[in-house]
């Protein structure tokens, strides 16, 4: 049996507006209605398979057990890990957790926003990779190249893959991510993979390999697994050993050191999705290469992407060649195909003129639900807030605004102060300034409702919470 480990951080900058810190591309639905996270999730599952372990932060944990929920599936473990380190501590800590009770066993590590289209092939290619991980190898998956892609690390083979059937191959060494000059090159030597950054090996081959080849990791992680605190389903890895922890990924700590080495190549389609060209080549297109995705119309245009990701946004484009345009309720791009990869630098550019779009969602998605401003204005701002079956905001009051609450769908539980009363569709409630207040879903359908805020500050941090299901602080 394989254990999933499902690497779910990052920001995924160069898929702005879409992707963002807060709300980053493995949670939404890129290509098909699945998000990438879920589709990761079902690909790495079935008879072979034990549920997943996944690495995540402390930020999505909820949206992360909210997408399992939606496709059905049980994690064994969650871990949450204090601060990015890179893919070496986050491997590390997961082989461990492992060794706990499957020393032996194997674990499959993946990042969570990969596009693998063919989910069975790359099972077989899994299983053909098996009796060598078994065997004490570090197995790594590579693809067969289309293009001379400068945005991917290579893998040089011993030898030429031919057809690149999935099958165990001695792997020379790892390159850099090249210009294009040499991508090219590369490619047209024929033993050169694209590094797909998934990995297959046994948990006691890689601890050692970490003892071997990374050893000052190896304390540090094992104290933040050792010292971690359950939360709820989850554990929060310690945060003062892991802090103490080298920003490294696991190709450069244990990859490029290893001796131990073998791949399995793999040409069935796959895709990083590293930036808004890569989702045009992965979105279907008409005769003249161009895609729509929702609300969107194209009059005489060529090798172009337009995607509106709103039901209330029309986005025409008349006469474009090569152009990338997302349109956001907040914020739309529009770029040169050939510019993709310089999104992150409109990130850049935002962050530092300070506009919220630069790293927040247009929705702020919670434990119990999510919720979206519809107007802001002086003094006052309008949301509309969905609360799943079953939830409950936490019981809190606010120092600077009074609410209006108007439940549009379902039956709203309301606490305010010590009255307890139900409120429905087409029903109102006050909640005063200051007032102690709970809004929870008895129903089994989504409940929503709008609300009204008045006051003199209105931000997010002007709540004190005194009870929460969630254990937020």
């Amino acid at each position: 049996m394989i254990t999933p480990v499902l690497l779910c951080g990052g920001s995924g900058t160069r898929l702005w507006p879409l992707s963002r810190k807060s709300y980053p591309k493995q949670f939404v639905p890129l290509i098909g209605e699945t998000t990438l996270f879920q589709a990761s999730a079902e690909r790495l599952s079935g008879a072979d398979y034990k549920p997943p372990l996944i690495l995540t932060n402390s930020d999505f944990r909820f949206i992360v057990t909210e997408q399992l929920a939606e496709i059905g599936m049980d994690p064994s473990a969650i871990l949450i890990e204090p601060d990015g380190r890179n893919t070496a501590p986050a491997v590390l800590a997961a082989a461990i957790w492992l060794a706990k009770t499957d020393p032996d066993g194997l674990m499959l590590v993946a990042p969570s926003d990969h596009v693998v289209p063919n989910a069975e092939a790359f099972r077989q290619a899994v299983q053909a990779g098996t009796e060598a991980a078994r065997n004490g190898q570090l197995v790594t998956f590579g693809i067969k190249p289309t293009h001379g892609e400068t945005g991917y690390g290579y893998l040089e083979l011993a030898e030429c893959p031919g057809d690149c059937s999935a099958r165990p191959m001695r792997l020379s060494r790892f390159v850099e991510k090249p210009d294009a000059e040499r991508a090219n090159e590369m490619v047209k030597a024929g033993n050169f993979l694209w590094n797909a950054g998934i990995f297959l090996f046994s948990v006691k081959t890689i601890i050692e390999a970490f003892k071997s080849h990374a050893p000052n990791l190896v304390s540090p992680v094992e104290a933040a697994v050792e010292q971690g605190k359950p939360d709820l389903g989850f554990l929060r890895l310690d945060p003062v050993s892991w802090n103490q922890l080298e920003d490294i990924s696991i190709d450069y700590a244990i990859m490029e050191r290893a001796e131990n080495l073998t791949v399995v190549p793999y040409s069935e389609g796959w895709s990083d999705l590293g930036g808004w060209d890569a989702v045009w080549r992965e979105t279907a297109r008409d005769e003249n290469g161009v895609a729509t995705t929702g609300h969107a119309t194209s009059l005489d245009c060529e090798n172009t992407l337009l995607r509106s990701e709103d039901e209330t946004l029309e986005v025409v484009g008349i006469g474009l060649k090569n152009i990338i345009t997302v349109a956001m309720p907040d914020a739309v791009l529009v770029a040169d195909a050939s510019r993709a990869q310089d999104v992150k630098l409109a990130v850049s550019a935002l962050k530092q003129k300070k506009a919220h779009q630069a790293t927040a969602f247009p929705k702020d998605h919670r434990p119990w639900g999510w919720f979206e401003s519809l107007v802001i204005g002086e003094r006052f701002q309008v949301k509309r807030i969905v609360v799943h079956p079953g939830a409950a905001l936490s019981l809190q009051s606010h120092h600077h605004r009074a609410e209006h609450w108007i439940v549009v769908t379902g039956t709203a539980k309301v606490t305010i102060d010590e009255e307890v009363k139900l409120v429905s569709e087409n029903e109102s409630v006050y909640i005063p300034l200051g007032a102690v207040h709970r809004m929870e879903n008895p129903g089994k359908v989504p409940m929503v409702l709008i609300e009204v805020q008045t006051g003199a500050y209105l931000g997010e941090d002007d709540i004190v919470r005194y009870e929460d299901v969630y254990a937020r602080s």
